[in-house]
């Protein structure tokens, strides 16, 4: 891969974006921490958002991803389920992006030295 080029990957489903870098770290950063909170401090979210988020990925999966302890300081961790979306996702992110190594040094070639930003 390139220095100044990466590739990013969404997975949409049924036309609508569905997942990627940003849910897949969210899970990743919950898992590490065993908070929703926690995890979306560390990613500079509010609680409100990274709620929506769990929640929204929790509905759009036949299991949950994420199950939360009830009770003060519970927590939450990550199902088997939330695992295995999590690692699907960062293998074929993975696999995309030796796929393209060729491709994006070609673009990397063609950029200017400065690379240009849309107003």
């Amino acid at each position: 891969m390139t220095e100044r080029l990466r590739l990013t990957l969404r997975v949409d489903a049924d036309g609508k974006p569905a997942l990627g870098h940003g849910k897949i770290r969210l899970l990743e950063q919950l898992a590490e921490t065993g908070s929703i909170s926690a995890a979306g401090r560390a990613m500079g979210m509010s609680y409100r958002r990274t709620w929506l988020l769990v929640d929204s990925l929790n509905q759009m999966f036949r299991e949950p991803l994420v199950v939360t302890r009830p009770g003060g300081g519970g927590g939450a961790f990550l199902t088997a389920e939330g695992e295995a979306v999590v690692r699907c996702y960062r293998d074929i992110e993975k696999q995309a992006a030796q796929a393209s190594a060729v491709y994006l040094a070609e673009l990397e070639k063609l950029l200017t030295s400065q690379a240009v930003e849309c107003p």
